[in-house]
Formats: structure tokens, sequence, C-alpha cells
């Protein structure tokens, strides 16, 4: 079930955009909570993790811009998609990494196309897992938490968030398991999660946590495909 939060401090226009929320997604059969909000503050200190979350930018402080980059700094992962009666903002709005940016009043059919396409991309990034095994025990390595992965010797390192680990096993094999989830093998020993490069060159791929990741002469031109291939479905 999706969890929706929707913020807005006029009382009237969030019931409103809750409730469509609501019925174009009963019309998509898909399953959702709506709770809404009335200021930033009081998002902020829900408890609940939302998917999605429809963000009025002009409310009393903090307002919704700085509301949003708090949801980052936090490493919330959600779906922004901002409403505005004013065009001001839409460039800030990438700094925040938002999905969308609506324009009050907000039209039903545009709103419904948002929702189409912010639905399918939760469930393109449900949490996708890999089952490996180390010292008889299988864990599940979630690849949104995967920056790369890099082969030595015998053994797999998975780089993420959480840090380093490894595991038996053949770089090869995970290669083909994770065809179209977003991982390019960019040389012999590293294969990286597009999500989080940022820039690259002919010898390297930098990563958004810093980290230099080399890129095989013969594979760039295939990188820079892939690259683009993931930027247009993303």
């Amino acid at each position: 079930m999706l969890a929706i939060a929707v913020c807005d401090d006029d009382i009237r226009q969030c019931c409103k955009i809750a409730e469509k929320i609501r019925e174009l997604l009963e019309e998509m059969k898909t399953p959702v909570r709506v709770r809404q909000f009335h200021s930033g503050r009081e998002l902020l200190a829900a408890a609940e993790k939302f998917d999605m979350i429809f963000l009025d930018i002009m409310m009393h402080p903090p307002d919704g811009m700085k509301t949003a980059q708090t949801l980052r700094e936090r490493d919330s992962d959600a779906i922004l998609i901002f409403i505005s009666s004013s065009r001001k903002y839409v460039f800030d709005a990438y700094d925040v990494e938002a999905f969308q940016y609506l324009l009050k009043p907000v039209e039903e059919e545009k709103l419904k196309k948002v929702l189409q396409k912010a639905v399918r991309k939760t469930e393109k990034h449900s949490r996708e897992f890999i089952l490996v095994n180390r010292e008889r025990q299988n864990r599940k390595l979630f690849l949104d938490d995967i920056y790369y992965f890099e082969i030595c010797g015998r053994t797999i390192e998975a780089h993420g968030s959480e840090g380093i680990f490894t595991y038996y096993g053949q770089i090869g094999v995970l290669e083909e398991n994770l065809r179209e989830k977003g991982f390019f093998r960019c040389h012999k020993s590293f294969l990286v999660n597009l999500k989080y490069a940022d820039v690259y060159n002919r010898q390297e791929v930098i990563l958004e946590n810093g980290e230099k990741i080399m890129i095989a002469r013969r594979r760039y031109e295939a990188f820079g495909k892939a690259i683009l291939d993931y930027m247009r479905k993303h």
C-alpha cells in the first residue's frame, strides 16, 4: 500500500487535493493511505515514512522548499511533488530532486498523469534485492543501497550506504542478474549503480559520494549510452 502525504496550509486545498489523489488511485486500483498536514513542521514531526509527498511551496515558515531540504537531509527518498500558484520556484525544485512541479489550480488530467508516472517509479524501485550467502547465512542486499560491486579474487565486495559487505561470488553471474536493474559493468572489476553516477569522463566515473570508479576504454561508449538510457527512464 502506498503512503502519501499532502502538505498545504490552506486546509480546503489540502482536503481537495488529498481527496482527488484517493479517487484517481482507486480508479487505478492502487491501494493507498493519504495523510494531510497543514504545515511543514507538522509533516517533519510525523514518524511515518511516505512514498510520495505533495508539498505546497508558499506556506508559513518553514515553507515548502525548506521542508523539502530538511526531508532530503534526513535521507528521505520519497517522491517529492511540489504544488504552487507560482512558477518562480521551478528551478529551485531541482536542488531537492523534485519529481514534478504542479501549478495551482491543479488540473485533474495532469494530476492523473503525474500519479501514474510516480506509481510506476515506486513499483520499479520497490526495494529490489538480491540474496547472497556468507558463512552459511543468506542475506538480503537491497540494490538501492549499493553504490557499486567490486570483484577481488574469488570474492565480491558490495560497497553501499552501510559500508562494505564481502561474499563469495562471480561478477559475471552478478552482472547477468542485474541486467535492466540500473547497474553497468564499466570495468572488468566494477559493476556500478548508475543511480549514483554524478560525472564521468573517458577514464572514470565519479559517484555522488565522491568515490572514483575506473572505466575501461573499450566500455566507455557503452557506458555513455547506458547513462543516457537510464536518465530517460528515470
